[in-house]
């Protein structure tokens, strides 16, 4: 029997935990920022989903009975007539291949974006209606008719009630950020702008933003379906768009969820998991439902792979927004195939409460298998002192408190931040690579008005007498920097593409681009998204950028004054029996003929191979030299007959330049 001091320090938990938990949900449907990551909340309410089971009490309130966020605009309620719930979740593909048993699955991105319901009748669309709480939303129905690709009108002349999602791709988030020109008044991700675009009192606004709507399911109708799959053929056929999706079973869930797990990365929609409901409608239906869940459907979210380490201190790194970003710096580990040392800690709110300290023991992990991000702290010092100028401009700092969010602003408008981290990627060795230039040396040449654009690198002889007498340069100094200068005139295309700093565009997608076009900057200038998208590991939301850098005139000239000053030199060149065009390479363990899993990396990508970080059916061979090792990797590529083979094997094989 459970002491009664024991009972009621959990039932205070409980309180505590159902006032955080509610507090947060509600900033998140809001739209605003998060005051914790969605591995913190996914923590707490696995705590309170325990001890509501260890106590038999579920508190009034608790969100593991709650749907969605409380309606506070000033838009038309609606009660929906029936509960849109929300779904169970796991994070274990074990625990979906058990769920799904003998049956035939539909496997979909889980989508994060606004539900909404939508209504037709006699074809026309008559109705929209977000979730809202899950029995009340908000009528929104002037403004779905805006969405960039929801049909006004469908051949089906019956009453038909569907649900789906509306959502703001990354392209379009960057392309509306970037005319806000207070970074302060920008959007912190696509799901808060989606949020706010969507629940608009005037849809002329939400007609500006380029609202997506994709479909997932009926909800109510006179057509019936047997298949889930079949019921998303059909609504396809109505003019919708449909959640992507793929048919699934117990053999082959696993490798499907690996092969989703690379595709997140280069999505344009943005989702944070996946879905998996029974093929067979009748079936799915003839479980019932929770309070809260219906048994048809269960989400996904990947395993997050964690690490601990040593916390060895907070980077605070100014951005070209203007925030202070506190950046963690750790012993280094491994994480989904990469070595990670760093983890964006996003604001002071999140410092304060994880209680960072120098020397502090943390756990790591990679939101989504990209971002990482701290999970815990066990050891929660809390000595981090937050700091009181800005690290670029040295002008005193102040922290902006939005939302129960703290953030370190630095207010200067002519802080050098921006330009500086601009120009350091530039030089730096995977673009332009002029050695010797620190970014207090870039500071310095910024201040001076010695540098204005990129081009002006390779005009520094102009300023002998103002360099030669800086601090800390002088006569040895500026002679090796002219000559680093002059080395990097000789250089290649995908390295001058990577310079230019386009977002989203790292030094292999770079490659693949400049291979496509055979290394000729100029055919990049007038790249088409359709062509950019037709290169292997460019999606929609890098091709995109890309165009839409090429299409400003001013940075389009930038880059061509840049490439004015190079002399564009093509890859080394290797011999068929060489290529590695088409082989996908994943590199786990130590190396011992490369110094590092980059450089490796780097060669197998120059000669046409694609590196990636995790091992699926697509996976040509996984490089370990450890070949008996029992690592998830090795297990995996076995369960595949994935071929397993050592470093020197490999270079042997493919005679790999070393």
């Amino acid at each position: 029997m459970m002491g009664d001091n024991v009972k009621a320090d959990r039932m205070a938990r409980m309180k505590e935990l159902t006032d955080i938990l509610n507090k947060a949900a509600s900033v998140y449907y809001q739209g605003h920022d998060e005051i914790m990551s969605n591995f913190e909340y996914d923590k707490l309410y696995d705590e309170l989903q325990e001890l509501e089971h260890t106590t038999g009490v579920v508190l009034s309130g608790s969100p593991t009975v709650r749907v969605g966020y409380e309606v506070l605009s000033e838009l038309p309620k609606e009660n929906h007539g029936y509960p849109i719930l929300s779904l169970d979740k796991t994070k274990d593909v074990e625990a979906l291949r058990a769920w799904l048993g003998d049956h035939n699955g539909v496997l979909s991105w889980k989508l994060d974006g606004l539900t909404v319901v939508v209504t037709y009748e006699n074809g026309q669309l008559v109705k929209a209606v977000t979730r809202g709480n899950g029995t009340v939303g908000e009528v929104i129905t002037n403004n779905a008719k805006t969405f960039v690709n929801i049909p006004v009108t469908i051949p089906y002349k019956e009453r038909i009630v569907l649900r789906g999602e509306a959502l703001i791709r990354y392209s379009d988030f960057e392309r509306i950020n970037a005319m806000i020109s207070n970074p302060d008044d920008r959007y912190k991700n696509p799901r808060n702008l989606c949020s706010g675009s969507v629940r608009q009192l005037n849809n002329k606004i939400t007609a500006e933003r380029s609202v997506y709507f994709l479909v997932y399911s009926i909800i109510d109708g006179g057509i019936s379906f047997e298949l889930q799959s079949e019921q998303l053929d059909w609504i396809k056929e109505q003019g919708f768009g449909v959640v992507g999706h793929d048919i699934v079973s117990g053999d082959n869930i696993s490798d499907i969820v690996s092969e989703y797990s690379e595709r997140i990365q280069t999505n344009d929609f943005p989702s944070d998991g996946l879905v998996l409901t029974y093929d067979n409608i009748e079936y799915g239906r003839s479980l019932g439902r929770t309070a809260k869940f219906p048994r048809h459907s269960i989400a996904f979210k990947w395993s997050d792979d964690l690490a601990e380490t040593t916390l060895k201190e907070i980077e605070w790194s100014a951005s070209r927004t203007g925030l202070i970003n506190p950046v963690a710096i750790f012993e280094p580990v491994e994480l989904e195939g990469t070595t990670v040392s760093r983890a964006s800690v996003h604001n002071v709110s999140i410092v304060e409460e994880l209680k960072l300290g120098i020397g502090d023991r943390i756990q790591v992990y990679k939101a989504n298998m990209i971002i990482p991000q701290i999970a815990k702290n066990m050891t929660c010092s809390n000595n981090i002192d937050i700091p009181k100028i800005c690290p670029v401009c040295g002008s005193d700092t102040i922290i902006k408190q939005e939302n129960g969010v703290r953030t370190l602003v630095c207010p200067n408008p002519e802080c050098l931040a921006k330009q500086i981290k601009y120009f350091t990627h530039f030089v730096s060795r995977d673009a332009i690579n002029i050695d010797g230039l620190s970014e207090s040396t870039i500071e310095k040449f910024i201040a001076a008005k010695i540098i204005n654009e990129p081009a002006d690198f390779y005009h520094l002889d102009r300023h002998y007498e103002e360099i030669v007498t800086m601090e800390g340069m002088g006569e040895k100094s500026y002679n090796n920097l002219i000559r680093s200068v002059e080395a990097s005139r000789e250089t290649e295309a995908a390295n001058y593409l990577y310079s230019l700093g386009i977002t989203g565009i790292g030094l292999s997608n770079a490659k693949a681009i400049c291979r496509h076009y055979d290394n000729d900057p100029y055919k990049i200038f007038d790249s088409t998204f359709d062509e950019l998208t037709a290169i292997d590991g460019i999606g929609d939301v890098l091709a995109g950028e890309v165009v839409k850098y090429m299409a400003d005139p001013e940075k389009r000239r930038i880059a061509t004054d840049i490439l004015k000053e190079l002399e564009i030199i093509k890859p080394v060149s290797v011999s068929e029996e060489q290529s590695l065009e088409g082989i996908t390479v994943v590199i786990t363990g130590s190396l011992e003929l490369y110094g590092s899993r980059s450089d490796l990396k780097k060669i197998i990508e120059d000669m046409g191979g694609k590196v990636t970080g995790s091992v699926t059916r697509n996976t040509t061979y996984l490089i370990n030299n450890d070949i008996t090792s029992t690592s998830s990797k090795n297990k995996k590529a076995k369960e595949l007959g994935i071929p397993i083979i050592t470093e020197k094997e490999f270079v042997d094989r493919f005679k790999v330049i070393q």
